[in-house]
């Protein structure tokens, strides 16, 4: 692997394990793809100043950035995208061939031995509980997968994190799942069902960042065969704004804490550039440091 293809920086990700202590609340990430190394900097400072809540749901790349968590690795999700970016057993044409998938999701879900080793033992206790949302490709609706009460929580996390057009659908007890953001950008609804006083979201983009009001002809060609996820992701750019909208008037209402870069992220969806994708985790972590105090306040702790 070339050195020019691995983040500059790389040694001073931050490493160690999280406290076990939980706190009252539930995490809520949006998704994002690569712009989720937002939300692992957010993350690892949280880890660091001991704010582990007790339930987390993600979407998406928010989904692959809760499990290390609740793994309590910091820094682990970070170093393998800030090392593995490049490789195409990661992302690319062998990514595709070994998990038809463009970006090989299990370079974080699974226990591979490649770089880091997820933390299984830590990540499956009952205590803290970890939710993944997918798109059901039947329905078009979302649904939430929960650790312990499904049958494959990774496979669901895999599922979550299934890009539309990059990769085929997965099936799960052989229904056929999508990216959870076709459906649901931000989860926050469900924590809302759940009885939750305490929700903290994590944005991946800028409070003022809004979706081009437009629909998506290639669905139609793509998902015709599936009409339910057809029209979801032919006008999921609309939903996404309305999500937007009401998040920003929950946290208004101080019924949720709303979390979002502090600057304008410039960070595509498939980034290469990997200077770009390490200053966007230190966005994150410095971010997290500086909200410290307002999310212990929100938290009451």
């Amino acid at each position: 692997m070339q050195q020019e293809k691995i983040y500059s920086g790389l040694d001073r990700i931050p490493q160690g394990k999280a406290s076990e202590k939980l706190v009252p609340g539930c995490l809520v990430l949006e998704g994002g793809a690569f712009k989720g190394l937002y939300t692992q900097g957010f993350l690892d400072a949280m880890m660091t100043r001991d704010l582990n809540l007790q339930c987390v749901i993600g979407v998406s790349a928010g989904a692959l950035a809760g499990i290390n968590y609740v793994s309590g690795q910091i820094g682990r999700s970070a170093r393998i995208a800030l090392t593995y970016r490049h490789d195409p057993r990661y992302v690319g044409l062998k990514a595709l061939r070994n998990s038809r998938s463009i970006v090989d999701v299990g370079f974080l879900t699974e226990e591979r031995g490649i770089y880091e080793p997820l933390d299984r033992e830590r990540f499956d206790r009952t205590e803290q509980r970890f939710l993944a949302v997918a798109t059901n490709c039947l329905t078009g609706e979302a649904e939430a997968f929960e650790k312990g009460k499904c049958g494959d929580i990774l496979l669901a996390v895999r599922a979550s994190a299934t890009l539309p057009y990059l990769a085929p659908m997965v099936k799960i007890d052989g229904t056929p799942y999508l990216d959870g953001g076709c459906a649901c950008k931000i989860p926050y609804r469900w924590a809302l069902d759940e009885g939750f006083e305490r929700i903290l979201v994590i944005r991946t983009r800028e409070i003022e960042f809004r979706k081009k009001n437009r629909e998506d002809p290639l669905a139609e060609k793509v998902y015709h065969r599936y009409p339910k996820i057809m029209e979801k992701i032919r006008c999921m750019n609309l939903e996404a704004n309305r999500e937007f909208e009401e998040v920003e008037q929950l946290h208004a209402e101080g019924r949720i804490l709303r979390i979002a870069p502090s600057r304008e992220v410039k960070v595509s969806r498939l980034e290469r550039d990997m200077e770009k994708l390490g200053d966007l985790y230190w966005l994150g972590y410095q971010d997290g440091l500086d909200r410290e105090k307002a999310i212990r306040e929100y938290l009451g702790i």
